[in-house]
């Protein structure tokens, strides 16, 4: 039996998210929350309140999600030999399992706000509305960037980007409630909102469940077993297990049965082997088992 550790390549690290920037960030929130829960209350305003209630979480997420990164980015250990990759995968599960649980409830108090109107200031409403939009909507635009190479950013821009949306709809709504009077436009723009954001929170809880559960990338394992069997001295590929450890970083090993030969004969094998793996189905870390007549079961995943 043989071991191949292939030399494996890493997608780009997601850069260092700056310690100011999410100061800033958790600072304006934070501001929000206070004015909103103010807002809402003196208002009468639902729609004011399910904004507060999310720049709250967006608060807690975004400084979540930087701590997350930090760990993320520290060096192996004897006890963790792939590192702390997954406390960013965590924190996405965290903070999108939060917004879920937050928009649920927030769409139960629209339907009693449907069934029980209550009289709302549109003019407070619409001047709350617009200071946090202002305030969200730079946020986004400082995270915006980081968010395309982390899920875990991307989550706490998800929560950024639903409260700006959600600021542009209490301000429409406040202007229909000042010019027609409509109090039910409020409990409507949160049932939109929420169900916006639970689509989206969905996608990533998904996904992340699937990291952490171990499943594997979408990897056309036939195809693999067919390319690397084509290889001159292979007979089979098989018991392949592939997996990741987060979202970037996919993991696969196998037992390969080849002709009997020398070790160092093998070791050209593993090479084209892992050349196959990673040009055409994009594979990083590779362990490949070599054996002769060994496994009875040759089956592309061990029963």
């Amino acid at each position: 039996m043989a071991d191949s550790h292939g030399h494996h390549h890493h997608a780009h690290d997601v850069g260092n998210i700056s310690g100011r920037k999410i100061f800033w960030v958790t600072v304006l929130n934070a501001a929000i929350t206070a004015a909103e829960v103010v807002g809402g209350l003196i208002s009468g305003s639902l729609a004011l309140l399910s904004d507060s209630i999310h720049n709250l979480s967006d608060t807690i997420a975004v400084a979540l999600s930087y701590f997350a990164n930090k760990i993320a980015r520290k060096p192996k250990t004897r006890q963790k030999t792939f590192g702390y990759k997954r406390a960013e995968i965590i924190a996405a599960f965290i903070n999108s399992s939060v917004l879920l649980a937050l928009s649920i409830m927030l769409l139960i108090e629209a339907y009693k706000r449907f069934r029980n109107p209550e009289p709302i200031d549109g003019t407070l409403m619409i001047t709350v509305a617009l200071i946090g939009l202002a305030a969200n909507l730079f946020s986004v635009l400082l995270l915006k960037k980081d968010s395309k190479a982390s899920m875990n950013i991307k989550a706490s821009y998800l929560h950024l980007l639903s409260d700006t949306i959600s600021s542009v709809g209490v301000v429409l709504g406040g202007i229909a409630i000042q010019i027609w009077s409509v109090t039910w436009i409020d409990p409507l723009i949160t049932l939109f909102i929420s169900l916006y954001i639970i689509r989206e929170t969905w996608l990533i809880i998904k996904k992340t469940v699937d990291i952490l559960m171990q499943s594997s990338p979408e990897i056309d394992l036939t195809g693999i077993k067919k390319s690397v069997e084509k290889i001159e001295h292979v007979r089979n590929i098989h018991h392949i297990h592939t997996w990741m450890i987060d979202e970037k970083t996919s993991m696969f090993e196998a037992h390969v049965e080849i002709e009997d030969m020398m070790l160092s004969d093998a070791e050209k094998i593993y090479l084209k082997i892992e050349e196959v793996l990673k040009e055409q189905f994009d594979i990083d870390h590779i362990t490949l088992q070599a054996e002769v007549d060994q496994c009875c079961d040759k089956g592309i995943i061990k029963q």
